[in-house]
């Protein structure tokens, strides 16, 4: 089955007409429609037919087909049960070459169990990530895989533009936040393009950046990743209190978090959105250290 021009609304807008569908806002479904911006975004992903492609939110399939012309293996997952049944047609072809493969459902619910799958089975596992993703999806998948220790080798995500300023925020800047040490602790991270509302159809109110994640070869850089990942965000809980305090609540003992804090020599009375990662690193393995 054909699939539609991608880059034009109201062939996309008939298909979705003529089967019965609309777009759902709860999923943040917006198709890029400038082709131009689709190719840029996998010349970025640097994919060839040895890579294993993961994407999310395929939608009507404008940035699946441009992957697998590319003649890369994708997996991509969808919730959306119309698109699903279109997207399905129309790679069809690549499905019987074992090329494409559909997950149906919730991507944050699903992700860990395909990714298990793979490994109990002694499968390849995927090396790129990619996905145009609403703000909760985007923040919640990139920390569930950095957190249980799922990395690729590149990843682009394009999002909300106010998040792609958080996940590359400076230490001291006021979008610094738990969310960005865990981006940058993981991954060196570039901003790749910027995308206005007129870029999507149906056109979004805000502006979107595309971000281009790097694995880094350092990672984890510490004793305990686990602990590591517990404290940062607690001390990032109450941006207003001091590291002090914030460590002390997370430790519940003020004399164990000022021993802490001075083996590392972090002054108390800073707040976390001016530590540096490697200042929190070294902070958690001093941690670490005191609690074994």
């Amino acid at each position: 089955m054909k699939h539609p021009d991608y880059n034009s609304p109201a062939e996309l807008k008939n298909i979705l007409e003529a089967n019965g569908f609309s777009m759902q806002k709860k999923f943040g479904q917006n198709f890029l429609i400038n082709g131009d911006a689709r190719k840029k975004l996998i010349d970025n992903l640097d994919i060839n037919e040895n890579s294993f492609v993961w994407e999310i939110g395929p939608g009507l399939g404008s940035m699946t087909n441009e992957i697998l012309e590319r003649n890369a293996k994708l997996t991509a997952f969808e919730i959306d049960r119309g698109f699903i049944s279109l997207i399905s047609q129309y790679f069809d072809s690549y499905t019987q070459k074992d090329k494409f493969n559909l997950i149906e459902g919730d991507a944050l619910k699903n992700w860990k169990n395909e990714y298990n799958r793979l490994v109990q089975e002694n499968q390849k596992l995927p090396d790129r990530f990619f996905g145009n993703l609403p703000y909760n999806i985007a923040a919640t998948i990139i920390a569930d895989t950095i957190e249980t220790n799922v990395r690729f080798e590149k990843c682009i995500f394009t999002v909300q533009k106010e998040v792609a300023i958080r996940m590359c925020a400076k230490p001291g800047s006021d979008d610094y936040s738990s969310f960005s040490v865990l981006c940058q602790w993981a991954y060196d991270l570039k901003p790749i393009l910027d995308l206005t509302g007129g870029n999507f159809w149906p056109k979004p109110n805000v502006d979107s950046r595309a971000v281009l994640l790097t694995k880094k070869d350092n990672f984890p850089n510490c004793k305990s990743p686990e602990l590591f990942v517990k404290m940062q965000r607690g001390l990032f809980s109450s941006r207003r209190k001091t590291v002090r305090n914030n460590l002390s609540g997370f430790l519940r003992n003020n004399d164990l978090a000022l021993k802490a804090l001075d083996l590392a020599g972090i002054d108390p009375m800073k707040r976390a959105e001016v530590l540096t990662i490697e200042e929190l690193l070294k902070l958690s393995d001093v941690l670490y250290d005191l609690k074994n």
